[in-house]
Parts: structure tokens; sequence; C-alpha cells
């Protein structure tokens, strides 16, 4: 027999829910560049970010996004 408490339920939920936001290191990883390649596609505006308090994070649609932009202008050449 499996006992759930409560605090066990919370965090399952918890993790189940998907990020709004990543980190610069989080959206690095799922467009599989550096950090430091991540920082200057921000930079050059070509992947959103936005500041939360003194944090650069970015919308956890912008790197897809970024890659269908880049899709797109692939293919109209």
């Amino acid at each position: 027999m499996s006992i759930t408490y409560l605090n066990d339920a919370r965090t399952a939920r918890d993790n189940d829910l998907a990020p709004v936001l990543l980190t610069v290191e989080e959206a690095a990883r799922c467009l599989r560049v550096g950090r430091t390649t991540c920082f200057a596609l921000i930079g050059s505006g070509e992947l959103e970010s936005l500041l939360v308090g003194g944090l650069r994070r970015v919308p956890a649609d912008a790197p897809a996004a970024y890659l269908a932009r880049r899709r797109a202008e692939r293919q109209a050449v």
C-alpha cells in the first residue's frame, strides 16, 4: 500500500508544470548552443528575452520561434 502525503502530491503536481521562462543556460541547451552564443543571439535581438528583476529570462516558446524564423529564412533563399 502506498501513502501519499500532501507535500508529495503538491511537489509532483508542481513538477508536471511546464516552465514559462527559461534561464539563458536552459535556452542554450534547448538550442544545443553554448551560453555565450545564446547571449549573442539575445544581444542581437534574434532570441527574445526579458529581465525579471535583475535576471535575464527567455520565454519558453522563444527558442522554437527563433528556429521557425531561421527555417523560414532558409526556405526563402
